[in-house]
């Protein structure tokens, strides 16, 4: 109700024209997967938490006030005008490069670096600098369209922001999040209209360029051997121990599932049940049914946030389709990614699950990308309405 006084009170909307504002369908989406994410957090964290801290739902309730902020989040993000974080780009990137240089210097957690401990929990730097990052890409292709469309300096400029903070995320190390950032920002880019074979040209050589992270790092090239081969005598036991564990939930689950809460991958079996491989513990207890929808609910969010993106740029709304664009691809990809690492279809790798997995640094930044979102699609149909009021026609969707 308050939201929706702010919001008539803003643009001076009645109640219908309130009512077919926000994207509905985006919005229910978001919300079942929170909830399910809630529930398998749940499920798979009680025995880890009464281990740890004797306190069975110690986690869950982390888990629910993380929630209750990034819902604040996505409000606060909600009734904030674009044009502010427009104006302010240029401070998200020096924010994501500050976070990413200061957590470098920080305490040490399973041989990383990427969390900057701020009292009432740990931020974790790249999940912040990610969604700068592209908010910045959207404020650069926005100014910088023709120079990027026609000129090779245009698209080699933000590669040199993108190489400064892949050495920083290289050196937590976290080659996870470079992943999916190159691929939201280069995605970004191709989306703006970047001559194809430079595209091409600078996707070979940061693949390239990852091969070679890959492989002159044991540790990385131990996680792709054991992805080849993960149930080898040799990796079976060791590096690809994740790996065979998941699947075999996977396994387990077949078309429905064990039950909710009936996980055995969970009694310490699989490590990391209610983080990075939440998804093998939801596919053994709602069976390969409850896997599918989680991810025609993922692919529907990221093809929303494209579908979004586009209808902003036909509305000449340049810098809010780009960053539509990017938030769709962060979430698209990072999503994908943990599904692929959890089916065994990708190395492993240490991201979380959006909107599934325990984490308050992923839940709190997706839910403030989710709110400008929304945003974003709030004011391309505020100002599809005006136009429409103004010429008598048809109003899109």
């Amino acid at each position: 109700m308050i939201l929706q006084q702010r919001l008539q009170s803003e643009f001076n909307l009645g109640t219908g024209d309130y009512r077919s504002s926000l994207d509905i369908p985006l919005l229910g989406a978001i919300f079942t997967l929170m909830v399910i994410g809630l529930v398998m957090v749940s499920s798979a964290s009680m025995e880890i938490a009464d281990s740890l801290y004797q306190k069975p739902l110690y986690i869950i309730v982390k888990q629910l006030v993380f929630v209750a902020a990034g819902m604040g989040l996505m409000v606060g993000a909600l009734v904030l005008p674009v044009k502010v974080v427009h104006r302010f780009s240029w401070l998200a990137l020096f924010m994501s490069m500050f976070l990413l240089f200061v957590v470098l210097f920080t305490r040490e957690i399973n041989g990383s670096t990427r969390w900057i401990p701020l009292g009432i929990f740990n931020l974790q730097a790249s999940e912040a600098a990610k969604l700068m990052i592209v908010i910045y890409m959207a404020a650069y292709l926005d100014r910088r369209l023709d120079e990027v469309r026609t000129k090779f300096s245009g698209f080699f400029k933000p590669l040199v922001i993108l190489g400064t903070a892949a050495c920083l995320l290289l050196l937590e190390p976290d080659l996870g999040s470079l992943v999916v950032l190159m691929s939201a920002a280069m995605g970004m880019v191709f989306l703006a209209g970047a001559k194809k074979m430079q595209f091409v040209g600078i996707v070979l050589v940061l693949l390239a360029l990852i091969a070679l992270m890959i492989y002159i790092e044991p540790y990385r090239l131990a996680r792709v051997t054991s992805f080849l081969e993960p149930w080898s005598e040799e990796n079976r036991y060791g590096s690809g121990f994740q790996i065979t564990q998941a699947q075999i939930a996977f396994g387990r689950g077949e078309w429905l599932g064990v039950g909710l809460g009936n996980s055995l991958m969970k009694l310490f079996y699989l490590p990391e049940a209610h983080t990075d491989f939440i998804f093998a513990i939801l596919a053994e207890e709602l069976g390969l049914i409850g896997a599918l929808l989680v991810l025609a609910l993922t692919l529907f969010i990221a093809w929303r946030a494209l579908q979004i993106g586009q209808r902003a740029e036909q509305k000449g709304m340049l810098f809010h389709g780009f960053l539509a664009y990017g938030i769709g691809l962060l979430y698209g990809t990072q999503a994908l990614i943990n599904m692929g690492v959890s089916t065994g279809l990708l190395p492993t790798k240490g991201l979380a699950m959006p909107l599934i997995s325990y984490g308050g640094s992923s839940l709190l930044i997706t839910c403030m990308a989710f709110g400008l979102l929304l945003r974003i699609d709030y004011e391309r149909r505020l100002l599809n309405v005006e136009q429409t009021d103004k010429d008598g026609g048809r109003r899109d969707a």
